[in-house]
């Protein structure tokens, strides 16, 4: 087997692995909802911790076999197998709002990471590691505090994931830089890195964690899948000297898988608040009680009141004169009850 071959193939079982995860975190989530953040006593979330580890190591594993231009993009595939397996294992079917969200984001995000190109010899500095740390920190924090400020569960999932998304890029950015340091001729030591990437790592998993209560799986996936790389491609573009392929076309390109890709976050956010909407239409209806129809009247109910309106026994009937016309004889029946029987 080749390289390449090698690399498509544990970048495919990475995207498995990754699903897998995802799926086990949503299905946590819906179980332990009183516990958006790290729910260590539910064993299957640990699972889903291991799962997404795997994920990872097959990832660098593969781009140490494979070219970032051929293993990135793969990695976008993580939409697309969660939502089958969603269906087939937990039985989770998604819509079709869902799947063009998903298709879309997919493709977009795969055509984004095809067209940049990489370089792998270039670290960041003291001073810039300071400021990208200081800077990913605060973007994180103000996506949090936003996510607990709005109302609607969606737009929360959507923004503790951009979070989290947020987390994971810059944690690959710190891992490319402290894997070119030490593959140079001068290692460094390299403590305070890796302890960026140990908080961001933690703190992506826990906040991935938590956009999952309420939201579904494809909407949180597919906006971590998107933001972790657009994140770190935007900061390779900016401070690791890449670019795009193919110049001012590719550049264009590019723009254009990018809007396609928000284009797909959208749809699956929409598709989220409409079926969030639906659902509290439906309590909303079954908590209203249903007004009450007068019953009808059943056929022997009905011979009683007629019993009822006729003498009953022990009653004799009376005829008597009605004063007024002899050319009108009327006659008055009354019922008079017999005292002491006679």
């Amino acid at each position: 087997m080749s390289a390449l071959a090698l690399s498509v193939l544990l970048s495919l079982v990475s995207a498995v692995a990754y699903a897998s995860g995802a799926i086990l975190q949503e299905h946590v989530a819906t179980d332990t909802p009183a516990r958006p953040y790290a729910p260590l006593h539910h064993g299957v979330w640990w699972a889903a911790v291991a799962l997404n580890g795997l994920g990872a190591a097959l990832h660098v594993v593969a781009l140490a076999y494979g070219p970032l231009s051929v293993v990135q993009p793969l990695g976008a595939l993580t939409i697309v197998f969660a939502l089958p397996m969603a269906a087939l294992f937990v039985g989770r079917r998604a819509g079709r709002t869902a799947w063009r969200g998903a298709l879309m984001a997919s493709v977009g995000l795969a055509g984004l990471l095809a067209l940049t190109e990489g370089t792998d010899t270039h670290s960041l500095d003291g001073g810039e590691r300071l400021v990208l740390a200081a800077g990913t920190f605060g973007a994180v924090g103000v996506l949090f505090l936003a996510a607990q400020l709005v109302g609607r569960p969606a737009v929360r999932s959507m923004l503790l994931a951009a979070s989290a998304g947020v987390a994971f890029g810059i944690a690959s950015v710190f891992t490319k830089t402290v894997a070119v340091d030490w593959t140079s001729d001068r290692p460094t030591v390299q403590v305070p890195s890796l302890a960026v990437i140990a908080v961001l790592a933690a703190g992506g998993l826990l906040l991935s964690q938590a956009s999952y209560r309420g939201a579904g799986l494809a909407g949180p996936l597919a906006t971590v899948t998107v933001v972790n790389p657009v994140v770190a491609a935007a900061v390779g573009l900016t401070l690791f000297g890449e670019e795009f392929r193919y110049g001012s076309l590719g550049t264009a390109l590019a723009l254009t898988s990018g809007v396609v890709a928000a284009g797909g976050l959208i749809l699956l956010t929409r598709e989220r608040l409409a079926a969030s909407r639906a659902a509290r239409e439906g309590s909303a209806g079954s908590s209203v009680p249903a007004a009450r129809t007068p019953r009808a009247p059943r056929p022997q109910e009905q011979d009683s009141e007629a019993d009822a309106a006729r003498a009953q026994v022990g009653e004799r009937v009376d005829v008597g004169a009605v004063a007024g016309p002899r050319t009108h004889l009327e006659v008055e029946m009354r019922s008079r009850a017999v005292a002491g029987g006679s």
